[in-house]
């Protein structure tokens, strides 16, 4: 079945702001309407004009622009777009891995779609009610890229209230707990039950840095998840590392990668526990770590968690800090695109002051060139790393 067209206009003068880049057009902005999401939409300005054609979406978001020129919305757009997202992933890369983000929705032009591959396997993200109507359009338009990569299974993962859902759509998948390979490094992620898509792979710079630095350092891994800061501190040379995080099921994946990757069983602790007692009860034993790697969910799902967010972000900051030894190290993450790098930043930079603690920024980043983010789309820069050297 084709999908629905409908014709929309802007009420607000946005067209500059579309014309630049930006993928999404809030339904605000738009003259009132009523069609199906995942409709085919024209959108003109109040004159008339061709302004763009993109997908239907539901709640703030009114259309997610999949091009700003007069052409169709069709298998062969969206199957060239796929191709150049390829294309870029060759260039960004690196050796000895093959799992890594494969289309990054709005960053490569196909918003409300992603997609992560993990060796022969690949899981398909639709985000948004618009997506999520005309995913089979997408498969379609990934399929040859795909097998031309040796991918035989594909996974599509959906957001429910329940929380996500993901069903084999393609392909006979098999155990869905993976092994797989970063820089060398073997990373396990179940495709099926994980969070994201079975592996943050957005933090592959973040775990290099870490095995870079680690040589000789006692290190804590916060919300360590499947252990993938762990392990790279491991294989860093670091003289031992301890693991925490809620999930008993993330906690068992984190040892068995350790183990995948044939570091000494007596150097990993791990624990079972909700991040801030933990804190609480080893700072009662004065426990110290020359790094500290502190990676939470977001805090900040939306504009309105902001201030609660930044006061947990500068509570965290704080435990951490207390626990990094003279002269240690703390790396900071944040995953939530509410929360800017400046304020950020100013988190980071209140609880230093408050702890009578002076921070050196060695480096800071975001996430790799395989999750790329349009200029004109600020809401894509959610990620944000900073590594500090921490002095009294």
């Amino acid at each position: 079945m084709s999908p629905t067209s409908v014709e929309l206009r802007l009420r607000k003068p946005v067209e500059r702001t579309i014309a630049g880049g930006h993928p999404w057009i809030y339904r605000d902005a738009l003259l009132p309407f009523d069609a199906p999401s995942g409709s085919i939409a024209t959108v003109r300005d109040a004159a008339g004009r061709f302004v763009a054609r993109g997908l239907v979406d539901g709640d703030a978001i009114g259309v997610r622009v999949f091009t700003t020129r007069d052409e169709a919305l069709s298998h062969d757009l969206l199957a060239l777009r796929f191709k150049r997202a390829m294309e870029l992933r060759r260039m960004m890369v690196p050796a000895e891995t093959d799992a890594w983000r494969l289309l990054h929705g709005e960053g490569d032009r196909l918003p409300g779609f992603t997609c992560d591959r993990y060796g022969d396997a690949a899981v398909l993200g639709v985000d948004g009610p618009g997506a999520e109507a005309q995913w089979p359009l997408m498969r379609e338009a990934m399929r040859e890229g795909l097998e031309a990569l040796g991918v035989r299974t594909l996974l599509l993962r959906r957001r429910t209230p329940d929380g996500a859902r993901v069903e084999v759509i393609d392909g006979d998948l098999g155990d869905p707990v993976r092994n797989v390979r970063e820089r060398g490094m073997v990373l396990r992620g179940d495709l099926l039950h994980g969070q994201k898509t079975g592996l943050f792979l957005d933090q592959r710079e973040s775990r290099y840095r870490v095995r870079s630095i680690a040589a000789g350092m006692r290190v804590l891994n916060l919300y360590s998840y499947t252990g993938g800061f762990s392990v790279a501190a491991g294989l860093g040379g670091a003289k031992s590392v301890t693991s925490v995080d809620i999930a008993p099921g993330a906690i068992g994946l984190a040892g068995e990668t350790w183990a995948a990757n044939g570091l000494a069983p007596g150097a990993h602790e791990t624990a079972v526990a909700d991040v801030p007692a933990w804190i609480q009860q080893a700072t009662k034993e004065r426990r110290r770590f020359d790094l500290v790697i502190a990676d939470p969910p977001s805090f900040a799902p939306s504009d309105a968690a902001l201030p609660a967010a930044l006061k947990s972000y500068r509570a965290l900051h704080a435990a951490c800090l207390g626990l990094v030894a003279s002269g240690g190290w703390y790396l900071a993450g944040s995953c939530s695109s509410h929360v800017t790098r400046e304020l950020f930043l100013d988190s980071l930079d209140e609880s230093a002051s408050r702890s009578s603690k002076v921070l050196q920024v060695i480096d800071a980043w975001g996430a790799p060139g395989d999750h790329p983010r349009l200029l004109a789309f600020p809401e894509g820069d959610y990620l944000k790393n900073v590594l500090m050297r921490v002095t009294d």
